[in-house]
């Protein structure tokens, strides 16, 4: 079996036609099934005129069909990824059996109105993932699937502590049920225990430590954690969005505590030397930028974002053994700071952001701060672009707007689908926020955190390259310092 630091253990070879060689291509099949079954439920759906479909603790909306297609989509590859990568492992079948029931749970929550429903299936996906964070028989493993349980034990226990607020104030049993509620304090302590599950799920900071400590996972479990299970914290404010946006303080507190993720997850990859490392803590950045984004009330753009995230995330770890380099520290394509590259990247990210207003209709209020946020964005990855000197200039400046501006592009298309398909759902299509002194404070530190990461001033600090390194750093009995670890276990 591979962990993903990319070594590799052999266990004891399944029987050739026996249950364990069968079962993961029965497996594989089913989840393909899903997909075609939600692919017809979602025609389905548009065909009955995207109402709202609901039985007992269940409904179907356009939240709902866009999930299922993308879930069961993901659960698809990673099934089909793991028959050849998970051979020779000596529990291939909790392996698939774990996989394939995360697929159906997350079907279940997305789909589920009734609060007991909700948190049943809640509970159920932290469990199953805990298990595939745990899969292997070296401690180090065991450890970070137990630090996980814990993790997502405690999300649960934060969801019952909001759904039983809002049961004992509205007498509401159903999500639906909430979408007129009023600011008072039972709501307001309502929607922070909401916060703080989401926030613990999506390993937002300072519940990061689960996810950084997962590097033990076989590498398709961790493409469905990072493309899939970190976000359900997103999800759930979609779905509690009435609760969400009560309170003006709220909002303004869930922008923070995104806007802090965000940083911290950019600000730890620079430190990371390993791929998945990086990967992880990229994540950690990601899915504060997406619940961010939920508190500016672009709650749209919150899914349009877990959705790109997640179909790319997915890519880069299911395709991490062939990003390894033998390099030196600097990198083969290491340069100077090169003013033509800057000029080309200021440009195109000022390109990018009025295309990005276009597109998206965010051309006031907050939307202008989405929109700065994207130039640097642009900016960032132009430099990337830029430096690499061994390819020709004209190549290297004109990849950057032929890159940037379609994939502003296509972000701006998704978000128009997935808009629509989010109408009538409540709360998510009311007015953006509009833009406080907070507001401003978190666009200035976005700006300084990317002007101190180009200057490089968190790798010359020792102090700050320490204490980033060590905060980035998982519990050292998750962390398998030699390689024969592995072969021992």
């Amino acid at each position: 079996m591979t962990g993903d630091n990319g070594t590799t253990t052999v266990g004891q070879l399944p029987t050739p036609g026996g249950g364990a060689s069968r079962l993961p291509a029965a497996l594989t099949r089913a989840a393909w099934a899903l997909w075609v079954a939600s692919l017809g439920a979602s025609a389905l759906w548009l065909w009955r005129g995207g109402s709202r479909l609901a039985a007992g603790p269940v409904a179907v909306d356009g939240l709902t069909v866009l999930m299922w297609t993308v879930v069961t989509f993901f659960s698809g590859i990673v099934h089909s990824y793991s028959r050849r990568y998970m051979a020779g492992e000596r529990d291939v079948t909790g392996f698939f059996g774990r996989v394939f029931a995360f697929t159906l749970v997350v079907m279940a929550l997305v789909a589920a109105d009734a609060f007991l429903a909700l948190w049943l299936a809640w509970l159920a996906m932290g469990l199953v993932m805990a298990g595939l964070v745990g899969h292997g028989d070296w401690p180090q493993a065991r450890a970070a699937g137990a630090l996980a349980r814990r993790y997502f034990l405690a999300s649960s226990a934060l969801l019952a502590v909001g759904l039983a607020a809002l049961w004992w104030h509205t007498g509401a049993t159903t999500v639906s049920g909430v979408a007129g509620v009023d600011a008072d304090p039972v709501v307001l302590a309502a929607a922070g225990a909401l916060l703080l599950a989401a926030m613990a799920q999506s390993a937002l900071v300072p519940f990061q430590t689960w996810l950084l400590s997962s590097m033990t996972a076989p590498t398709p479990a961790s493409a469905l954690m990072h493309a899939g299970f970190v976000n359900a914290g997103g999800i759930l404010l979609v779905r509690f969005a009435p609760v969400v946006t009560a309170d003006p303080r709220v909002m303004l507190a869930v922008v923070l505590v995104g806007a802090a993720s965000a940083l911290a997850g950019k600000l730890l990859k620079g430190v990371r030397s390993d791929i998945k490392g990086a990967l992880g803590c990229s994540t950690v950045g990601q899915m504060g930028f997406m619940i961010m984004q939920a508190g500016l009330g672009f709650f749209a753009a919150a899914v349009t974002h877990l959705l790109l995230h997640g179909l790319y995330k997915a890519y880069q770890f299911l395709a991490s053994g062939g990003r390894v380099a033998h390099e030196g520290p600097a990198g083969s394509d290491a340069g100077g700071t090169d003013v033509v590259g800057v000029a080309v990247g200021a440009a195109t990210g000022v390109a990018g952001a009025g295309l990005f207003v276009v597109l998206t209709g965010k051309a006031e209020g907050n939307g202008l701060l989405l929109a700065g946020l994207v130039a640097l964005t642009v900016l960032h990855a132009s430099r990337d672009v830029t430096a690499r000197t061994s390819l020709p200039g004209a190549v290297r400046y004109g990849a950057v707007p032929l890159v940037a501006l379609p994939a502003v592009a296509v972000y701006g298309g998704v978000y128009r689908v997935v808009e629509g398909l989010l109408v009538g759902l409540p709360a998510v299509g009311t007015t953006a926020t509009e833009p406080t002194a907070v507001h401003v404070l978190v666009g200035a530190a976005f700006l300084a955190a990317y002007l101190a990461v180009e200057s490089g001033v968190h790798r010359r600090s020792r102090r700050l390259y320490v204490a980033l390194l060590n905060a980035g750093r998982p519990p050292s009995r998750t962390r398998l310092t030699a390689t024969e670890e592995y072969d021992e276990h």
